[in-house]
């Protein structure tokens, strides 16, 4: 048996999900874990001094139990509900990979905790300039709601620094223009993930 774990970070609104529910429906036993899904409830997030809550943060998310989680899937692929017969749009470069189990990481703020990075197989990190993710981010609904000045005073500004903090110390990340169509996107994630599994299928070969 062979994993395949592949993040797929980014910016907010930078079509993450998206991407990651298109890819599942076109590879063989692919499942996905969302990073939005550790959030700590609104009452265990920080508030600074000017009101904004810190959700924008790695203290805002339950990061130790996300790291477990992936690790349960790497253990147990097979048990974690995916689906293990071939999509019907299935290429010849997908066959004779029943072996392979793919896990895909979406979220915000994957590549800046250490526990995660020995993780990934692959990793993506979607960008978009100030303006257009702005204006996505005012079209959508959240949970508190975004208070006056919370994009320009805390979002944008904690993904600059994490950005950053990425360009600095990692090497290895694919970054992908949020401003191409989800199509060109797909296409050009698929094309690297098809890649990725013929080494792996190709590696089976040769220790056989």
């Amino acid at each position: 048996m062979k994993l395949l774990v592949i993040g797929l970070g980014g910016v907010t609104n930078g079509g993450k999900t998206t991407l990651a529910e298109k890819l599942k429906k076109m590879l063989p036993n692919c499942d996905i874990i969302s990073q939005d899904d550790f959030f700590k409830p609104e009452s265990e997030v920080e508030t600074d001094e000017r009101g904004f809550k810190l959700y924008d943060v790695l203290d805002a998310l339950y990061m130790d139990e996300m790291v477990k989680s992936i690790r349960k899937w790497m253990k147990s692929p097979a048990s974690s509900g995916v689906v293990t017969e071939e999509p019907p749009n299935t290429c010849d470069n997908l066959k004779n990979t029943e072996d392979v189990y793919i896990l895909i990481v979406e979220g915000f703020l994957l590549y800046n905790y250490e526990p995660l990075n020995e993780l990934w197989n692959r990793r993506y990190f979607l960008t978009l300039p100030y303006e257009e993710c702005k204006r996505r981010r005012s079209t959508r609904v959240y949970q508190p709601a975004d208070t006056p000045g919370y994009f320009d005073g805390h979002v944008w500004p904690m993904y600059v620094k994490y950005k950053n903090e990425l360009e600095e110390n990692a090497s290895n990340v694919v970054y992908l223009d949020g401003t191409k169509s989800q199509e060109e996107l797909l296409s050009c994630v698929y094309s690297d993930i098809i890649q990725e599994l013929k080494k792996l299928r190709e590696g089976n070969q040769q220790v056989m």
